[in-house]
């Protein structure tokens, strides 16, 4: 049996832990709606490709929270709303480009190029989710226990927990949404752009209401 001190974390939190990051992974936002569409419109390696920049994102705010960086959000709340404002507004670059984008019979398998432009419109996206921020400075630190192991410890152990469940999650939300393109094979073109556009901006627009304080 496993001593109790030998766990970085208090093993009674995991299973709480990795149900609350479950649900919220699931609770619709921006990485899913996004990873949905772009597996949607553009294939699964595509959708991949946006699930790794997302991943890289989410690994930067984990890193950030471990070492005390993201506690300037409570000491300067307008830091927040700029972050918050700066993702909206991403999303809605984001529908914009999507809209603009050439008309095509059929999407592409994507080059090395556009995979790199997926990676960092994920990395990007993410680093200005106010969601990410809010999980990591609020939700992560109930599940630390200040009598169980060092305090950077345990945020990187629930982080990478976090990080893991947000892998799995992802991956099938890009093979749903890549399966989801083989059923409608006639969407193409101004359809397929208008519906891109008009998801981004549902979730540009959640994005505001849901993190608004």
């Amino acid at each position: 049996m496993i001593a109790h001190s030998a766990w970085p974390v208090d093993p009674a939190v995991v299973g709480p832990f990795l149900i609350a990051v479950a649900l919220i992974e699931l609770t619709p936002g921006p990485n899913m709606g996004w990873l949905a569409l772009v597996a949607l419109a553009r294939g699964r390696l595509a959708g991949f490709a946006a699930v790794a920049g997302v991943t890289l994102g989410l690994a930067v705010w984990m890193l950030a929270a471990a070492y005390g960086l993201t506690e300037v959000f409570s000491v300067w709340p307008p830091l927040y709303q700029g972050l918050r404002w700066a993702g909206v507004l991403f999303l809605l670059w984001l529908a914009w480009e999507a809209w603009r984008a050439p008309t095509i019979e059929a999407a592409p398998t994507p080059d090395a190029r556009s995979l790199r432009g997926l990676f960092v419109r994920g990395l990007m996206g993410n680093l200005l989710n106010p969601k990410a921020a809010v999980f990591y400075v609020a939700l992560l630190p109930t599940f630390m226990r200040p009598d169980h192991g060092a305090p950077l410890s345990q945020a990187l152990t629930l982080g990478s927990l976090h990080l893991a469940v947000a892998v799995l999650l992802h991956s099938l939300i890009v093979i749903a949404g890549a399966g989801a393109a083989r059923l409608a094979p006639r969407m193409q073109g101004r359809a397929l752009r208008a519906v891109m556009a008009g998801g981004l901006i549902v979730v540009a627009a959640w994005l505001a209401w849901e993190t608004r304080t």
